[in-house]
């Protein structure tokens, strides 16, 4: 089903030294198509401005907000060493309300019980991303809801980043990957986590979210990268991903190049994976850093 996309987040790029934030515009597809074409640039100057606001000013005073007031009510006192959908709701509803402390005392309150970072990307923070995701598709809540709740969630990513990365062996020049959604697509969070899992693999990342095609391409022709991540959540964006794949092989340093791409579509249709004219999916962040372990062995590693 090809869903509302969702709204963009920053660029991160370590291989470069250089970062920017940008972030797109939600597609109002549930809305009726204007009579004449004047209203339609104006409507979508609004919805820009709108997105803007929020992620620049009003959701970090939201978070900076909630900082003094950390509680952990949330958390059922029970023991358990599993996620579930009740979790998944809780987190839910406070990464919603932008509640950055509560979300991070709840979080604390898993670890406290044995559960690892790993575990909590994997089986609560991704699982709460899709769940948003879903919210939005079929109207359970609005735009401003959906862009603070995943703001939140890239907070709490943020905050853990340090811990998640600590574990990282000693990096090898050639363990370098560009991660980026595919051009058009608006779903970023799936790319911040995946992130996660290679720099904590020891990866040089180079990652971005609401990047334009040429920048990649550009990235790809100054920077020599081992693999290269791509995700798709909305099928409306196959073409340009393949399109994308065949030029950043072309531009590409590394004649050897691996390219990965993820996202639902991908788990569903499997066989897109070579008609996209990729070498391999990956269903998480976990699974992305062995694939792409993989594909250094078999691909080769030609500076």
């Amino acid at each position: 089903m090809v869903g509302k996309p969702m709204p963009g987040q920053e660029r991160n790029t370590d291989a470069e030294s250089v970062g920017t934030e940008n972030e797109r515009e939600p597609r109002e597809a549930s809305r009726p198509a204007a009579r004449s074409a004047s209203p339609i640039p104006r409507r979508r100057n609004r919805v820009a401005t709108l997105a803007r606001t929020l992620e620049t000013d009003i959701i970090p005073r939201l978070l900076m907000a909630h900082r003094r007031n950390v509680a952990a009510a949330y958390i059922d006192s029970s023991p358990s060493d599993m996620v579930g959908m009740d979790d998944v709701g809780a987190l839910t509803g406070l990464a919603m309300q932008a509640d950055l402390p509560g979300a991070l005392a709840y979080l604390e309150a898993l670890r406290g019980r044995g559960m690892s970072l790993e575990r909590l990307y994997l089986e609560l923070l991704a699982p709460v991303a899709r769940r948003l995701g879903l919210m939005w598709e079929e109207d359970e809540c609005d735009f401003t809801a959906v862009t603070i709740g995943l703001s939140c969630l890239h907070q709490v990513v943020r905050e853990y980043s340090p811990a998640f990365v600590q574990r990282a062996p000693r990096a090898e020049p050639d363990r370098r990957v560009l991660l980026a959604p595919t051009p058009g697509e608006q779903h970023s969070f799936g790319i911040l986590v995946v992130e996660q899992f290679f720099r904590g693999a020891g990866w040089d990342v180079w990652s971005g979210a609401g990047v334009e095609r040429n920048e990649i391409i550009e990235a790809a022709q100054r920077v020599w990268f081992g693999v290269a991540g791509f995700s798709l959540a909305c099928e409306d964006h196959l073409s340009n991903l393949a399109m994308l794949i065949r030029d950043v092989r072309r531009a590409s340093r590394n004649a050897g190049l691996g390219v990965l791409v993820g996202g639902p579509l991908f788990v569903d249709r499997p066989d897109l994976v070579a008609l996209v004219g990729a070498d391999a999916t990956a269903v998480d962040g976990r699974d992305a850093t062995l694939q792409a372990e993989t594909m250094l062995a078999l691909l080769g590693r030609d500076a």
